[in-house]
This record gives structure tokens, C-alpha cells and sequence, in this order.
């Protein structure tokens, strides 16, 4: 390129381009339900919390499974156990004991909280009730969509609220590996699977007089076998060795 050419070139350059290019962005989507903790009067390091004589002895049986240097390692299942006491939910009053219990620090233990779903970082109904709706549950049986409209008409809410009598809390989740069994949703607990939307309200009926519903397929499934019934495993399997020599029986 010549010198004479550039300053045309620098013109160019200049000049408004005749379809400019608008910048695309997302929606910004707030996460401090999630990750971020703020205190409230239900909430906060003031009150306190100490594990129950027969729960601390269970957590250090817990502890007991790990080398003493890598005790912290117990941090998941010693969380699971104060969310349990503490009716079902983990508070940051939850996690400084768990912290000071396993001598790590504060924030190794809000880490591991708030980066699994399984430990509720609000207060939850005695009823915790997660339906799956992954696409094998979308797909399977009548599927998920159905039930879900099944519960929020029948309790009232949507996914992430509560009842207003407090016995219900219901939430989406995905995959919790009952796909055979498809649709499906955990209660506590309990798997209630191959549901329908008439077998939804009687579970949730059930539940809200205090009952014990049937746990498992809600249909005439024992376990998860197809509908032709059982086709392998029909005799006990043999175990270890049952076909070695006798020497080395």
C-alpha cells in the first residue's frame, strides 16, 4: 500500500459503518438465595446450635472413618446430620458448628453448603417435597408436567414456596436416579414413583393428615421391572466362588 493511500484508508476507518453491530446481552439473574447469606432474626450466628448428645456421638463415630489429619473430610455427611436436627434445613449457625467440630474454617464449610442443593438454606416444611423433572421423568409414564400441575393445583403453591398452613415445601429437582420408575418425587426421605395424578393427591392427602403413604411404584411394580413382569434374574444369583474347585472354594 502506498503513503498517499492512507490517509483515505484513516477516513475510511472513520466512517460510520452502515449496519452497525448492536451488542447482545442475558439477563442478569441474582444467585444470594444461593451462595450469599444475610442475617435475619431466624438466621444469624447468635443463636445457637450444638449437636444433640446422641447426634454427637453418632458424628464422631462419623469422623472416627477418616485419618485424623483429614478428618474435614467428613464435612458433607456431619452437615447432612445438623441439617437433620435442625428440621431439616442448615443454618449458619449449622455450619460454624460443623466447622468448629471438624477444626476447619468457617468458609471451607459455607462452601460445601451452598454448593450442593441437598443442604436447604431456608427453613423447609416437614413435608420437603422435590419432584423431579428431567427429561426422563418428562417422558416416562404420564410424565412430570402433569404432576406438577397436579401439586401446585392441589397444595396451591409453585415450585420454591411453601404452604400457607406450613406442612408443604415444594421444589424442582433434577435427576434424583429413579428414571425406570418415571415420574417421580422424593418426600424426605422416600421415593413415591410411576406416578399419576390421581395417585399424587392421594400422597399428598395422605401427608397432610399426618399418614404414612405407600413408598415406592404407586403402581402394581414391586421394584423397577418392565411391564411384562420379570425376565432375568428370576433365580438367586450365585455368589463368590461357587464355581471353583473345592480346593479353591
Amino acid at each position: 500500500m502506498s503513503i498517499r493511500a492512507l490517509p483515505s484508508l484513516r477516513t475510511a476507518l472513520r466512517a460510520p459503518h452502515p449496519h452497525p453491530r448492536s451488542f447482545t446481552t442475558s439477563t442478569s439473574r441474582l444467585s444470594e438465595s444461593l451462595f450469599v447469606h444475610r442475617d435475619t432474626d431466624y438466621n444469624n450466628p447468635s443463636l445457637p446450635f450444638t449437636f444433640s448428645p446422641e447426634n454427637l456421638a453418632l458424628a464422631n463415630t462419623i469422623i472416627a472413618r477418616y485419618p485424623p489429619q483429614y478428618k474435614k473430610a467428613a464435612v458433607m455427611p456431619i452437615l447432612d446430620l445438623g441439617q437433620r436436627q435442625n428440621q431439616g434445613w442448615t443454618s449458619i449457625s449449622v455450619m460454624n458448628e460443623v466447622a468448629r467440630l471438624l477444626e476447619m474454617p468457617k468458609m471451607r464449610v459455607y462452601e460445601v453448603a451452598t454448593f450442593y442443593t441437598m443442604y436447604n438454606r431456608e427453613p423447609v416444611a416437614p413435608n420437603f417435597l422435590q419432584l423431579c423433572t428431567t427429561t426422563p421423568c418428562q417422558l416416562g409414564g404420564c410424565g412430570s408436567s402433569k404432576i406438577l400441575k397436579t401439586i401446585e393445583n392441589h397444595l396451591g403453591i409453585h415450585p420454591g414456596q411453601t404452604t400457607p398452613d406450613g406442612k408443604f415445601t415444594f421444589i424442582e429437582v433434577e435427576c434424583l436416579g429413579a428414571c425406570s420408575n418415571a415420574p417421580m418425587m422424593q418426600v424426605g426421605d422416600d421415593f413415591y414413583e410411576d406416578l399419576t395424578p390421581s395417585s399424587t393427591i392421594s400422597i399428598l392427602t395422605a401427608l397432610a393428615n399426618g399418614e404414612k403413604p405407600k413408598v415406592g411404584p404407586q403402581s402394581t411394580r414391586q421394584t423397577s421391572e418392565n411391564s411384562a413382569g420379570l425376565t432375568t434374574l428370576l433365580s438367586k444369583p450365585y455368589g463368590p466362588g461357587e464355581f471353583c474347585s473345592p480346593e479353591f472354594a
